[in-house]
Protein backbone atom coordinates (compact mmCIF):
# COMPACT_ATOMS: atom_id res chain seq x y z
CA UNK A 1 0.00 0.00 0.00
CA UNK A 2 1.28 3.38 -0.90
CA UNK A 3 1.57 5.64 2.49
CA UNK A 4 -0.96 8.50 2.55
CA UNK A 5 1.00 11.69 1.83
CA UNK A 6 4.48 10.44 0.62
CA UNK A 7 5.60 13.36 -0.80
CA UNK A 8 8.43 15.82 0.30
CA UNK A 9 11.30 14.47 2.77
CA UNK A 10 11.68 11.36 3.74
CA UNK A 11 14.28 10.44 6.73
CA UNK A 12 16.54 7.46 6.61
CA UNK A 13 14.92 5.90 9.41
CA UNK A 14 11.91 5.55 8.15
CA UNK A 15 13.29 4.89 4.82
CA UNK A 16 15.35 2.03 6.43
CA UNK A 17 11.43 0.64 7.86
CA UNK A 18 10.43 0.27 4.08
CA UNK A 19 13.28 -1.77 2.47
CA UNK A 20 11.87 -4.44 1.13
CA UNK A 21 8.46 -3.14 0.62
CA UNK A 22 7.07 -4.56 -3.05
CA UNK A 23 5.46 -0.80 -4.24
CA UNK A 24 8.34 1.37 -3.36
CA UNK A 25 11.46 2.45 -5.77
CA UNK A 26 14.52 3.48 -4.42
CA UNK A 27 16.04 5.76 -7.41
CA UNK A 28 19.40 6.19 -6.82
CA UNK A 29 20.65 10.04 -9.31
CA UNK A 30 24.38 10.60 -7.91
CA UNK A 31 24.88 12.70 -10.60
CA UNK A 32 29.33 12.32 -12.30
CA UNK A 33 31.07 14.72 -10.05
CA UNK A 34 29.89 12.69 -6.96
CA UNK A 35 31.33 9.14 -8.96
CA UNK A 36 27.83 8.39 -10.83
CA UNK A 37 27.43 4.77 -11.50
CA UNK A 38 30.60 3.79 -10.56
CA UNK A 39 29.99 5.40 -7.08
CA UNK A 40 27.03 3.72 -7.24
CA UNK A 41 28.10 0.13 -7.56
CA UNK A 42 30.50 0.68 -4.84
CA UNK A 43 27.85 1.19 -2.24
CA UNK A 44 24.14 2.01 -2.33
CA UNK A 45 20.94 1.72 -0.11
CA UNK A 46 19.83 -2.09 -0.94
CA UNK A 47 17.68 -2.52 -3.61
CA UNK A 48 18.18 0.70 -5.28
CA UNK A 49 18.43 1.32 -8.76
CA UNK A 50 21.05 4.29 -10.22
CA UNK A 51 19.45 7.18 -12.72
CA UNK A 52 22.35 9.00 -14.08
CA UNK A 53 20.50 12.76 -14.05
CA UNK A 54 22.64 13.59 -16.80
CA UNK A 55 22.79 10.60 -19.48
CA UNK A 56 19.34 9.61 -18.92
CA UNK A 57 18.18 12.89 -19.78
CA UNK A 58 15.44 14.29 -17.37
CA UNK A 59 16.29 17.51 -18.85
CA UNK A 60 16.70 17.94 -22.85
CA UNK A 61 18.27 20.93 -24.88
CA UNK A 62 16.03 22.34 -27.06
CA UNK A 63 17.40 25.15 -29.57
CA UNK A 64 20.34 26.60 -27.32
CA UNK A 65 18.50 26.30 -23.85
CA UNK A 66 19.70 22.68 -22.01
CA UNK A 67 17.03 21.97 -19.37
CA UNK A 68 14.33 21.81 -20.72
CA UNK A 69 11.35 19.40 -19.97
CA UNK A 70 12.29 16.37 -22.61
CA UNK A 71 9.03 15.00 -24.69
CA UNK A 72 6.46 12.82 -23.21
CA UNK A 73 7.31 9.65 -24.79
CA UNK A 74 11.08 9.89 -23.61
CA UNK A 75 10.25 10.02 -19.90
CA UNK A 76 7.87 7.48 -20.03
CA UNK A 77 10.25 4.95 -21.82
CA UNK A 78 12.81 6.26 -19.01
CA UNK A 79 10.60 6.04 -15.53
CA UNK A 80 9.14 2.41 -17.12
CA UNK A 81 12.82 1.27 -17.61
CA UNK A 82 13.41 2.13 -14.09
CA UNK A 83 10.58 0.08 -12.99
CA UNK A 84 8.56 3.11 -11.40
CA UNK A 85 4.46 2.49 -11.74
CA UNK A 86 1.86 4.82 -11.06
CA UNK A 87 1.12 3.53 -7.35
CA UNK A 88 4.23 3.26 -6.16
CA UNK A 89 6.30 5.04 -4.10
CA UNK A 90 9.46 6.48 -5.13
CA UNK A 91 12.61 7.86 -3.00
CA UNK A 92 15.15 9.79 -5.12
CA UNK A 93 18.32 9.55 -3.58
CA UNK A 94 20.98 12.43 -3.90
CA UNK A 95 24.85 11.63 -2.87
CA UNK A 96 23.93 14.12 -0.36
CA UNK A 97 27.02 16.59 -0.93
CA UNK A 98 25.69 20.03 -1.69
CA UNK A 99 23.22 22.16 -2.79
CA UNK A 100 23.60 21.34 -6.77
CA UNK A 101 23.52 17.41 -5.77
CA UNK A 102 19.94 17.76 -4.30
CA UNK A 103 19.01 20.06 -7.44
CA UNK A 104 19.23 17.19 -9.01
CA UNK A 105 16.88 15.26 -6.66
CA UNK A 106 14.10 17.78 -7.11
CA UNK A 107 14.38 18.52 -10.46
CA UNK A 108 13.83 14.85 -10.72
CA UNK A 109 10.51 14.50 -8.23
CA UNK A 110 9.48 18.14 -10.10
CA UNK A 111 9.17 15.90 -13.55
CA UNK A 112 8.25 13.00 -11.60
CA UNK A 113 4.99 14.95 -10.43
CA UNK A 114 5.11 16.62 -13.92
CA UNK A 115 3.78 13.39 -15.46
CA UNK A 116 1.08 12.60 -12.78
CA UNK A 117 2.96 10.35 -10.53
CA UNK A 118 1.37 10.86 -7.13
CA UNK A 119 4.59 9.52 -4.46
CA UNK A 120 7.79 10.62 -4.29
CA UNK A 121 9.98 11.50 -2.08
CA UNK A 122 13.50 12.91 -1.45
CA UNK A 123 16.00 11.20 1.31
CA UNK A 124 16.75 13.80 3.14
CA UNK A 125 20.74 14.28 3.89
CA UNK A 126 20.79 11.91 0.61
CA UNK A 127 23.46 8.53 0.51
CA UNK A 128 25.49 10.34 2.99
CA UNK A 129 23.03 10.60 5.84
CA UNK A 130 22.15 7.18 4.70
CA UNK A 131 25.76 6.58 5.87
CA UNK A 132 25.79 8.46 8.87
CA UNK A 133 24.72 5.47 10.68
CA UNK A 134 27.21 2.27 10.33
CA UNK A 135 23.98 0.30 11.29
CA UNK A 136 22.19 1.04 8.09
CA UNK A 137 22.75 -1.17 5.21
CA UNK A 138 24.45 -0.85 2.22
CA UNK A 139 25.10 -3.39 -0.92
CA UNK A 140 27.43 -3.51 -4.16
CA UNK A 141 27.20 -4.28 -7.72
CA UNK A 142 25.18 -3.31 -10.74
CA UNK A 143 21.73 -1.64 -10.45
CA UNK A 144 19.08 -3.77 -11.76
CA UNK A 145 15.66 -2.00 -12.41
CA UNK A 146 13.06 -4.42 -12.75
CA UNK A 147 11.57 -2.83 -15.85
CA UNK A 148 7.78 -2.29 -16.75
CA UNK A 149 5.84 -0.57 -19.19
CA UNK A 150 6.17 2.62 -20.77
CA UNK A 151 4.41 5.15 -17.86
CA UNK A 152 1.36 6.37 -18.42
CA UNK A 153 1.73 10.04 -18.84
CA UNK A 154 -0.87 12.01 -17.32
CA UNK A 155 0.94 15.93 -17.68
CA UNK A 156 0.14 17.94 -14.95
CA UNK A 157 0.94 21.78 -16.93
CA UNK A 158 0.36 23.86 -13.82
CA UNK A 159 3.49 22.46 -12.31
CA UNK A 160 4.97 23.66 -15.18
CA UNK A 161 5.46 27.55 -16.79
CA UNK A 162 5.97 28.45 -20.07
CA UNK A 163 8.13 31.21 -21.71
CA UNK A 164 4.95 33.20 -22.95
CA UNK A 165 3.52 32.32 -18.93
CA UNK A 166 6.50 33.96 -17.74
CA UNK A 167 6.37 36.64 -19.56
CA UNK A 168 2.90 37.84 -18.54
CA UNK A 169 3.33 37.02 -15.19
CA UNK A 170 6.98 39.36 -15.37
CA UNK A 171 4.36 42.00 -16.78
CA UNK A 172 1.22 41.45 -14.95
CA UNK A 173 2.36 40.93 -11.91
CA UNK A 174 -0.25 38.28 -11.58
CA UNK A 175 2.75 35.84 -10.59
CA UNK A 176 6.00 36.46 -8.26
CA UNK A 177 8.92 35.42 -10.25
CA UNK A 178 11.62 33.82 -7.94
CA UNK A 179 15.34 34.00 -9.14
CA UNK A 180 17.31 30.67 -7.43
CA UNK A 181 20.95 32.01 -8.75
CA UNK A 182 24.15 34.14 -6.47
CA UNK A 183 24.22 37.64 -7.21
CA UNK A 184 26.53 37.82 -9.81
CA UNK A 185 24.04 35.99 -11.91
CA UNK A 186 21.00 37.57 -10.58
CA UNK A 187 22.84 41.35 -10.89
CA UNK A 188 24.48 40.32 -14.40
CA UNK A 189 28.01 39.68 -13.74
CA UNK A 190 28.04 37.36 -14.86
CA UNK A 191 26.22 34.55 -17.25
CA UNK A 192 25.36 30.66 -18.05
CA UNK A 193 27.22 30.25 -21.49
CA UNK A 194 24.01 29.94 -23.23
CA UNK A 195 22.56 32.93 -22.36
CA UNK A 196 22.47 35.55 -24.61
CA UNK A 197 22.17 38.17 -21.80
CA UNK A 198 22.95 38.47 -18.33
CA UNK A 199 20.59 39.67 -15.65
CA UNK A 200 17.53 38.98 -14.43
CA UNK A 201 13.64 38.41 -15.68
CA UNK A 202 12.34 41.98 -14.36
CA UNK A 203 10.45 42.34 -11.08
CA UNK A 204 12.16 39.01 -9.91
CA UNK A 205 13.02 38.58 -6.33
CA UNK A 206 16.23 37.06 -5.40
CA UNK A 207 16.54 33.96 -3.58
CA UNK A 208 19.77 31.87 -3.96
CA UNK A 209 18.88 28.36 -3.70
CA UNK A 210 22.12 27.51 -1.78
CA UNK A 211 20.98 29.67 1.39
CA UNK A 212 18.48 26.97 2.22
CA UNK A 213 20.91 24.65 3.16
CA UNK A 214 22.79 24.33 5.77
CA UNK A 215 26.52 25.09 5.06
CA UNK A 216 28.85 22.01 3.88
CA UNK A 217 26.17 19.99 3.47
CA UNK A 218 23.63 18.69 1.32
CA UNK A 219 20.62 19.06 3.64
CA UNK A 220 18.12 21.45 4.20
CA UNK A 221 17.72 24.11 7.01
CA UNK A 222 14.91 23.06 9.20
CA UNK A 223 11.42 24.00 8.25
CA UNK A 224 11.12 27.17 10.30
CA UNK A 225 14.27 28.48 9.22
CA UNK A 226 13.11 28.17 5.11
CA UNK A 227 9.72 29.61 6.35
CA UNK A 228 11.85 33.13 7.03
CA UNK A 229 14.04 32.96 3.83
CA UNK A 230 11.09 32.43 1.40
CA UNK A 231 8.95 35.04 3.76
CA UNK A 232 9.85 37.67 1.32
CA UNK A 233 8.08 35.46 -1.51
CA UNK A 234 4.24 36.58 -1.29
CA UNK A 235 1.88 34.59 -0.83
CA UNK A 236 -0.17 33.49 -4.12
CA UNK A 237 0.92 32.21 -7.33
CA UNK A 238 5.34 31.85 -7.77
CA UNK A 239 6.93 30.90 -10.87
CA UNK A 240 10.58 29.55 -9.71
CA UNK A 241 13.09 29.93 -12.94
CA UNK A 242 17.47 30.21 -12.46
CA UNK A 243 19.88 29.53 -15.58
CA UNK A 244 18.57 25.75 -16.86
CA UNK A 245 15.57 25.07 -14.12
CA UNK A 246 17.92 22.86 -12.18
CA UNK A 247 18.49 25.42 -9.00
CA UNK A 248 15.13 25.90 -9.61
CA UNK A 249 13.92 22.97 -9.00
CA UNK A 250 15.44 22.88 -4.98
CA UNK A 251 13.58 26.74 -4.65
CA UNK A 252 10.11 24.78 -6.44
CA UNK A 253 10.70 22.30 -3.65
CA UNK A 254 10.86 23.88 -0.81
CA UNK A 255 8.20 26.37 -1.46
CA UNK A 256 5.57 23.69 -2.93
CA UNK A 257 6.05 20.46 -1.08
CA UNK A 258 7.86 22.08 2.16
CA UNK A 259 6.42 25.21 2.59
CA UNK A 260 3.03 23.86 0.91
CA UNK A 261 2.57 26.99 -1.02
CA UNK A 262 -0.08 26.43 -3.69
CA UNK A 263 0.27 27.42 -7.51
CA UNK A 264 4.31 27.32 -7.57
CA UNK A 265 5.35 26.28 -10.96
CA UNK A 266 9.34 25.71 -12.26
CA UNK A 267 10.38 27.51 -15.59
CA UNK A 268 12.60 24.63 -16.77
CA UNK A 269 13.42 26.85 -19.46
CA UNK A 270 14.36 29.87 -17.38
CA UNK A 271 17.41 32.56 -18.61
CA UNK A 272 18.96 30.36 -21.36
CA UNK A 273 15.47 29.74 -22.70
CA UNK A 274 14.43 33.88 -22.23
CA UNK A 275 16.92 35.67 -23.32
CA UNK A 276 17.20 33.70 -27.07
CA UNK A 277 14.53 36.29 -27.54
CA UNK A 278 15.93 39.93 -28.02
CA UNK A 279 12.29 41.08 -27.21
CA UNK A 280 12.30 39.71 -23.59
CA UNK A 281 12.99 42.17 -21.38
CA UNK A 282 16.07 41.93 -19.08
CA UNK A 283 16.81 43.64 -15.96
CA UNK A 284 20.46 44.43 -14.44
CA UNK A 285 21.54 45.45 -11.01
CA UNK A 286 20.95 44.49 -7.22
CA UNK A 287 17.87 43.03 -5.89
CA UNK A 288 15.70 45.76 -4.85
Amino acid sequence: MSQPGFAGLITPDALAARLGDKNLVILDVRTAADGGKEAFEAGHIPGAVHSDYAADGWRAKVGNAPGMLPAADHLAALVGRLGIKPHDDVVIVSAGTAATDFAAAARVYWTLKFIGHGQQAILDGGFRGWTSDAKRPVESGPSQPKSTEPYPVVAQQQLRSTTDATLIASRSKQASLVDARGPSYFEGREKAAEATRGGHIPGAIARDYAGAFEAGTGKLKPRSELEKIFAVVPQGPAISYCNTGHSAAANWFVLSELLGRDEIALYDGSMTDWTQDPERPVATGAAA
